[in-house]
Parts: C-alpha cells; structure tokens; sequence
C-alpha cells in the first residue's frame, strides 16, 4: 500500500503544470500599456499675402508731333469710372445757375413822369394819362408802359449739389473720354485708328515756348499756323474745319445783345503750363485750354453732353493720375 501511494505522488509529481505555463508565457510577452500623449493641435501658418499692386486702367498710345506712335502709357483708374449723363448734366446746370446773375427792370420804370386818371363819367377808359399830352401811360397795354410780369432780380437762380455727386459727376465727364461712340456722338471727327483721350509727347508743350520766342512781333497769324500743322499730323483736320464751318448766327433776340453768333465747340487742351499753349491756340475755334487742377464738368461736358475730344500731354496724363 505504501508503494502505490509513493507511486501515485510520484506520477503526481511527474505530471507537468499546463495550465500555468501559458499564463506566465503570456506575462513574460505582454509589453507594458502606457497611455498615448494627447496629440497637439497643428497650428497652420497662415500664408503671407502678396502685396496689391496697383490697379491700372486701359492704355493708350503716346502720339508724337509728326502723328507716329511712341509707345503706350496706362490711364489713370479714374477713366474706369461709371458713366453717368444725368448727373453730368445736373452738375452743369448747377454750375451755370450759380453763376447766373439776377436782373429785372427798374422799381421806376414806366413811372417817371406825372399822371392822373380822369375818373368816371368821361365815357373814357380809367387809364392812367400824363398831366400834359393826356397821353395814356403806365400801365401795361400802353406803350412806354409797365411790364405785366417782368423777371425779378430778387430770383435766387443758385442750385444745390452734393459734394460726392459733383465729384461723382467729374469722374464720370473724364471716363466719358475714353468712349468713341461718345465723342463721336457730339459731333467730334476722329479716325478709327485713334485711341482716346488723345495723349501727344511734352514736346508740344516746349514747342509752342520756342514758337512764342521765335516770334518777337507776337504775331498770333504764325502761332496758329505752327499749331494747326501739328494738329493735321495728328489726323485733326477734319475736326478743325467742322469747328470753322460751323459758325452761324444765333436764332433769336439773343443775336441783339451780343451774343450774335454761335460755334461749335472743338478740343479741349489738357497741359501742364498754359500760358504759351494758349497763345498758340487761341484763334483756333472752338478750342480750350486748362491744366489738371483746372478742369470741370463744363469743360468736358459742355452743354451736359459728355464725351469732349480731349489732348492730353503725357506730363498733365502723369499729374491727374497723382
């Protein structure tokens, strides 16, 4: 009995532990949980934006005095501006009633001189009549009478606009320039090759100071010669002479109080100095000069109708886009 129960121990004994053996295997080749490190928001660098380049408008040719082309030169943004005519033709009509001087007759008139009325029972008209002569006088239907509704001087002619609607306004007469459907619409000649406004080199301008000093007698006649020869170079020819054809004589009383004869209206001059540009054009007809500071709606839209032929020295280009 001893034996088997040794026996029995030893087979115990023998027996290997199976269930043990995988349990600390899989201890021995776990590796260790460690918690992963909350991930960092990546912070996007946000990408530098390029510099804004100056916005430039369309181009025109530069035109020297012989009528070849130069080379190109940028418009100033302020040619892209919207057309707008009504507010071209109200900031006109303001500017020629704020310059409009009041008038009206006398607060005598059709009274300097003794009167009286007859009174009733004369079978006569009650009219007022002179003292001497029983002329009728005074009132209206006699002749050296009253008038029945004469102008007033105390009429307030003035008109009122808005600052950024007469700014609006200038803005819109330069872009109006640019359109040839426009200028041709006022009458202007101009070829099709032509790029508007016309922008001619500052030659002209150094020019026409030699013109003045080679002519010490100041006679206007050699001025103007010079000058028109520059303008058919340009292909202006035909522009020059619709302005002296079209002179006519006013319709109306207008042609009694000097104001007997109307032309068209023809270019406009736009430089940096004017003194001596003006005394070269001055007895061309219809024509105008003024530098940038002095232009107005009226000089580049007479009558409120936009799109005036426009010359423009490069120099004068330069100093209205600044």
């Amino acid at each position: 009995m001893a034996e088997e129960t040794k026996t029995t121990k030893t087979k115990a004994a023998a027996k290997p532990d199976t269930k043990a053996a995988p349990k600390t295997a899989a201890k021995a080749t776990a590796k260790p949980v460690t918690k992963a490190a909350p991930k960092k928001k990546a912070v996007k660098k946000q990408a530098s934006k390029p510099k804004a380049k100056k916005s430039t408008g369309p181009t025109v040719n530069v035109y020297s005095l012989g009528g070849s082309v130069l080379r190109q030169a940028d418009l100033p943004t302020v040619f892209q501006s919207d057309l707008r005519p009504d507010l071209i033709r109200r900031a006109v009509k303001a500017a020629q009633g704020n310059r409009r001087q009041p008038y009206g007759p006398g607060q005598m008139a059709g009274m300097r001189h003794a009167a009286s009325q007859w009174g009733k029972g004369r079978g006569t008209a009650r009219v007022q009549r002179m003292t001497q002569g029983r002329t009728a006088v005074e009132s209206p239907p006699n002749v050296g009478g009253r008038r029945a509704h004469p102008p007033r001087p105390e009429k307030d002619w003035s008109q009122k606009i808005n600052k950024k609607e007469k700014r609006l306004a200038l803005n819109s007469a330069l872009a109006a320039l640019m359109n040839p459907d426009v200028v041709k619409a006022r009458g202007h000649r101009i070829t099709d090759e032509m790029t508007l406004p016309l922008v001619i080199e500052d030659r002209f301008e150094s020019l026409s100071v030699d013109i003045v000093k080679d002519n010490p007698n100041k006679e206007d006649q050699k001025f103007t010669k010079e000058t028109i020869k520059i303008l058919n170079d340009l292909g202006l020819g035909d522009e020059i002479q619709r302005s002296i054809d079209g002179k006519h004589v006013r319709a109306g009383k207008g042609k009694m109080r000097g104001r007997r004869y109307k032309r068209p209206t023809s270019i406009l001059f736009v430089v940096s100095e004017k003194d001596n540009v003006a005394k070269c054009v001055r007895n061309i007809p219809g024509v105008d000069v003024a530098t940038p500071a002095q232009l107005s709606v009226e000089l580049l839209a007479p009558g409120g109708d936009p799109g005036r032929l426009t010359i423009f020295t490069e120099s004068a280009l330069k100093t209205l886009g600044e």
